[in-house]
């Protein structure tokens, strides 16, 4: 038999085949060791070099095209299963009724995720980039580039998670995002760091060991409190939909001087005093000022040329405040009943 009528007779075939296990066998008829083609092959021996370098050439290419169509052949059947196994389990989520009866219900979008996306969209529409840093961090992004040496006071605030290293420990802030964003950048910029932080501390209705930040940096010529002022209250009479009563106090931090410590008035309770805001009416939300030159000079900018302002957002507490939540640990709960008081797919 010809190569020719041999891959002929193996297309007819093939198409017959009803299932995986019968294209294989039918393959082996061919390809195998007492294959057809394998017995052509071994003629070769006896046939003449012109003939060898044709019939040679012919096999191998026929054995390409075997492969090619067994391997489609086989594709066929797996996609029909796949589809045959979907259409038996399929589900029309437009069909609430239907998504019930199955137990199924609707998914809800955790409310720091929309609060995060809301307030990303807010900044990227006033020319800033969204930026991103690991959760685990070494000791000079998470500290000494921001201006917080070994004996500065600041390290003792913060009640660090460190690895058996020593060297690397758990991001105390999104700041560590400030640092690695100025060393990518060239001045003028603007961008935001939103990320998940960690500290060791007692939790109560306004602290947890987890929690969510979101770091703010502008850094060009002649930038001012002005400017932070400005991108602040901006920011969150776009959150609350409102007018909201802040105030700005000194504050310190080692990475900005002057710094400053921006407050709300509290949304549970009016101002009132309750145990979110310590029962003070206030709630501290925004740490901020203008950029140390020490941490500039970190970045590799040069503080003559460049300043900047700098801004660290609690997250958690503006979901607190945007949704009326009086204890932050429901954020971290895991307790699906109260992801799904919030928006849904």
């Amino acid at each position: 038999m010809s190569i020719k009528a041999i891959i002929e007779k193996f297309q007819a075939e093939l198409d017959a085949t009803q299932k995986v296990a019968d294209v294989l066998n039918l393959k082996a008829h061919i390809l195998g060791k007492q294959g057809s083609l394998s017995e052509i092959l071994k003629g070769l021996k006896d046939a003449t070099p012109e003939e060898r370098k044709t019939l040679g050439a012919e096999a191998n290419q026929a054995k390409i095209q075997i492969e090619d169509l067994v391997t489609a052949k086989i594709s066929a059947f797996e996609a029909q299963e796949i589809n045959a196994s979907l259409l038996k389990t399929k589900i029309d989520f437009s069909l609430r009724d239907s998504i019930m009866d199955k137990g199924l219900r609707a998914g809800g979008l955790h409310p720091v995720h929309i609060i995060q996306r809301e307030i990303e969209d807010i900044f990227v529409s006033m020319g800033f980039e969204v930026l991103d840093g690991p959760h685990i961090e070494d000791e000079w992004h998470n500290f000494e580039a921001l201006n917080i040496p070994d004996t500065h006071p600041a390290r003792d605030m913060q009640d660090t998670f460190w690895f058996a290293d020593k060297k690397h420990l758990l991001r105390t802030h999104t700041s560590t995002i400030q640092v690695r964003g100025m060393k990518e950048r060239k001045p003028p910029f603007r961008f935001v760091g939103p990320g998940k932080v960690f500290r060791c501390e007692r939790t109560d209705a306004s602290h947890e060991m987890c929690f969510h930040q979101l770091e703010g940096m502008m850094v060009g010529e002649d930038v001012s409190i002005g400017h932070l002022i400005y991108f602040m209250k901006t920011l969150l009479s776009e959150i609350f939909k409102r007018e909201v009563e802040v105030r700005l106090r000194p504050g310190f931090f080692p990475f900005v001087e002057p710094g400053f410590e921006l407050d709300i008035k509290c949304l549970i309770c009016g101002g009132k005093g309750c145990s979110v805001c310590k029962h003070v009416g206030w709630v501290e939300l925004l740490p901020c000022g203008m950029v140390h030159p020490n941490v500039l000079k970190a970045g590799g900018i040069d503080p003559e040329k460049n300043n900047g302002f700098a801004f660290g957002l609690g997250l958690d507490r503006l979901v607190m405040m945007r949704y009326g939540i009086d204890d932050i640990r429901h954020l971290h709960s895991g307790d699906l009943r109260f992801n799904q008081q919030f928006k849904t797919f």
